[in-house]
Formats: C-alpha cells, sequence, structure tokens
C-alpha cells in the first residue's frame, strides 16, 4: 500500500504538468492518466481486501511503468537520430546544388536541379512510420506482460465465423475461420496501408540517402517496393481469412480470359509500368518526346505517366505509349545536345570571312561548349544564297533556345561590322513590249511620275 502510495506521489507532478501544457501530444496525456489511476485504484483494491488481485496487477503495473519509461527513452533517441538524419540529408543537397552552382557558373551554363523528394514530406513519412514501428513494439511487449491475464484475444478465437475446406500435412481437412483471424486480417491491411504510404520517406532517410544514386532510381525502388507491399498483404489478409491460392486460381483464369478481351489495354499498360520501371527508358526528371508531346516527366503511376509540357500543362499518357511507339529522351544517358543554325549569305561573299565570323559567335558564347567543338559547313549553293550550317553544342536543353536567340543576335552583328550581306530570296523582272523590245520605262497613269521598270 505505501509502495503504491509512493508511485503516486511521484507520478502525480508530472501527470499534472502534462495536464496544463495545452500542446502535449493526446498519446502522453493518456498515458499519464492512466499512470495516475492506477496506483489509486489498485490501493481501492487493497483497502477493499483483494490482496492477491492487488499483488498481480501490482507487480504487471510496475512492468508497465518500466516499458513505458525505456519505449519512452527509446523513442525520443530514435527521433533524435531521425533529426539528424535530415539534417544530414538537407547539408547533402545543399552541398550538391552549391558544387553544381560553381560547376554549371565557370562553364557558363544555367544549372538545372534534379527533381528530389520534398524534405517536408520525407520527414512527416518517417515520423508516421517509427511512430507506428514504435507502437507496434510496445504493443508486442505490453502483451509479453499482460499476456496471462488477458483472455479476450483466446475468446475470440473461439468465435466461428465461417468454415473452409483446406489442407494440412497434405491431408483435406475443414478449418474455420474466427473472430481473432478477422481481427488480425484487418490489423494486416492496416500496417500494409501505412507503411504504403509512409515507406519513400523512410527510405530516403534511412537508405537512400547514403547511396549515391538518382531521383529516378530512388523512386524506381519505393514504386516497386510498394507492389511488393501490396501483393504480400493481400495475400496475407485472404490467407488469414481462408482465401487461398487454390481458390482463387479459377478466378485468376476467368480474369485472363477477361484481361485479354475488356481489359486488354488497361493490363497492357500495367505490365508497360512495370517494364518503364525495370529497363527505365525514362525516368522522373527526364525531357522527352513522344509523338507530338515534349515536356518532363513528372509522375511515374500504375496506368499512365505525366508529362509536363513546357506550358506548364500536364499531360497524361497512358505507359503503353512509351514501350510501343517511338521515344526521343533528351537526358536518359546525357543531357548535351546539339544545334544547328543556318545562315545564308550572298553570292560573291568571302567564304572564310564567314567561316570565320560564325566560329567566332560560337567561341564568343558562355554556353556554347567548346568540347566537342563547334564547327562551320559550307552545304550547298542556293537559288539566291551561299547556305552554311554552325554546328555546336551546349551542356543542358534549357540551353537550347537562349543560345540559338543570342548566337542569332550576334551574327547578324558580326555579319553587319564584316559587310557580310544576309541574302534573302532574290526574283529578277523582265518587262518586253509587243516588238519584243525590253521596256525599261513604265508610264503610269495622269498624275504619276514615270518610273524605271524593274531590271
Amino acid at each position: 500500500f505505501l509502495n503504491l502510495l509512493l508511485i503516486a506521489v511521484l507520478v502525480l507532478p508530472m501527470c499534472r504538468e502534462s495536464w496544463r501544457d495545452k500542446e502535449s501530444h493526446s498519446l502522453r496525456l493518456i498515458t499519464v492518466t492512466v499512470l495516475s489511476i492506477v496506483p489509486i485504484a489498485l490501493m481501492v483494491l487493497t483497502a477493499t481486501g483483494y490482496f492477491y488481485t492487488t499483488l498481480r496487477l501490482a507487480g504487471r503495473w510496475i512492468e508497465t511503468v518500466y516499458l513505458v519509461m525505456l519505449w519512452n527513452l527509446l523513442y525520443q533517441t530514435v527521433l533524435r537520430g531521425l533529426s539528424v538524419a535530415a539534417r544530414r540529408i538537407a547539408w547533402r543537397r545543399a552541398l550538391a546544388r552549391r558544387q553544381h552552382l560553381v560547376k554549371e557558373g565557370a562553364e557558363g551554363a544555367e544549372p538545372q536541379e534534379e527533381p528530389t523528394i520534398a524534405l517536408e514530406q520525407v520527414n512527416q513519412q518517417t515520423l508516421r512510420i517509427t511512430m507506428l514501428v514504435m507502437i507496434a513494439l510496445f504493443a508486442v511487449l505490453f502483451w509479453a506482460i499482460w499476456s496471462d491475464l488477458i483472455t479476450v484475444f483466446a475468446y475470440l478465437d473461439s468465435i466461428t465465423l465461417w468454415h473452409y475446406n483446406g489442407t494440412e500435412a497434405g491431408v483435406s481437412a475443414v478449418k474455420s475461420v474466427t473472430m481473432g483471424s478477422l481481427l488480425f486480417a484487418i490489423v494486416a491491411s492496416m500496417v500494409a496501408w501505412a507503411l504504403i504510404r509512409n515507406l519513400p520517406g523512410l527510405l530516403e532517410v534511412l537508405v537512400l540517402s547514403r547511396l549515391n544514386m538518382r531521383q529516378g532510381a530512388s523512386y524506381a525502388i519505393t514504386t516497386i517496393l510498394n507492389y511488393a507491399i501490396i501483393v504480400i498483404g493481400a495475400m496475407t489478409v485472404f490467407g488469414s481469412l481462408g482465401v487461398s491460392w487454390d481458390k482463387l486460381q479459377w478466378l485468376a483464369a476467368a480474369l485472363s480470359v477477361g484481361l485479354g478481351f475488356g481489359l486488354q489495354e488497361i493490363f497492357g499498360n500495367f505490365v508497360s509500368g512495370l517494364i518503364i520501371l525495370f529497363e527505365r527508358p525514362v525516368r522522373i526528371g527526364d525531357t522527352v518526346t513522344i509523338g507530338t508531346f515534349s515536356g518532363t516527366v513528372s509522375k511515374i503511376r500504375i496506368r499512365a505517366t505525366t508529362i509536363t509540357d513546357f506550358d506548364r500543362k500536364e499531360v497524361i499518357i497512358p505507359n503503353k505509349a512509351f514501350v510501343t511507339e517511338r521515344l526521343i529522351n533528351w537526358s536518359l544517358s546525357d543531357t548535351v545536345t546539339r544545334v544547328v543554325i543556318r545562315l545564308g549569305v550572298a553570292y560573291g561573299s568571302d567564304l572564310d570571312k564567314v567561316k570565320e565570323v560564325l566560329l567566332q559567335a560560337a567561341h564568343e558564347h558562355p554556353k556554347v561548349m567548346q568540347e566537342p567543338a563547334p564547327s562551320v559547313f559550307f552545304t550547298t549553293f542556293g537559288a539566291s544564297t551561299l547556305d552554311h550550317e554552325l554546328r555546336l553544342y551546349v551542356r543542358e536543353l534549357r540551353d537550347r533556345s537562349y543560345a540559338v536567340d543570342e548566337l542569332n543576335r550576334a551574327i547578324d552583328r558580326l555579319c553587319r561590322e564584316n559587310n557580310i550581306d544576309i541574302a534573302f530570296n532574290q526574283l529578277e523582272v523582265h518587262l518586253r513590249n509587243e516588238k519584243g523590245d525590253e521596256v525599261t520605262e513604265v508610264k503610269r497613269d495622269k498624275g504619276d511620275d514615270a518610273s524605271p521598270a524593274i531590271s
């Protein structure tokens, strides 16, 4: 009795502080409330003469208090570790971004950031799944302490919901699905759902942040793992409810016929989505062109892939199109692309000077790569022009438009400075009278001056 009174006196200040703190977590409020009520209830039982019951319950309760203290210490340690891991991720991203900016600035190209999972989203997902794991661990240990006194779950196993025919040691047997099996199926489905929602953040903090891989690979890993969790969770739930594969195989055969006819496109898109995730012809952040659509891959889902075009519109394209149609991935293995600028100069121009001017414009531009070096080719004799091509390379796709605009302006300026005529299509018109003589003067209506003919 005195021990219980002493424990109640020691726990009461902590409980009072939690009750006064309006920002306390609901789980903490429930815990401290139970810790404060149980000693009083045990003292009441002792006073009424239930000594043996109080002794058994007090021992279990003290072990539970130790469990709560150990659980809280472990939880705070895990939170501290996750906080350090999140800061390490933020520091690595900032360092990588700074190095990328310095590198691109030295080469004169604009930096292009690769899409990453938002750090705030990572923290939220990690905290949720950490809480889930810690609660599950607490539940297991709590069950180990109170299992000899709790009979409700054994009672649930005695409630039979339905029977089914199964096999046991190779022999057919009649099995039953109980209320406990149904409860296990519900808990398994909730755990699978929580893992699917929060797994990307946990992987980012614990595993992927320590590996040197691109975001596209991280996305593929988390997506495939989500599919695996869905399959394992479904098999676990169905198995606990007595629905085994030998009962589903006929349904699978019927569904395969339906997939072959009515759901052919949907099934094809699903398989194509798996091919995309494994072979990775496109990844998150890649710039692609498929058909008449061009843009950046923003999402890869089980049925379709989302492309954000250059007008910031989201285009939903079925996954099957990426496997069966012609696809251009501008950044699959390298973001370096070639730019061709065509120029026509007038007949009689100094071709060596034209080549020098074009190369000068390319070498002076900061976004033009010097390796591979720019090159100029005299391609053909046109109807009114001597056609040239300036071929150069830029490091990033976003540099193409800026490079073409600025190079065209520089070429126009240099041609005017060097007296090089940028030619255009010209047409010569000869006028002859009825006698076949060439007309050198055209008479207009009265009041208009005569003007020379075009020759």
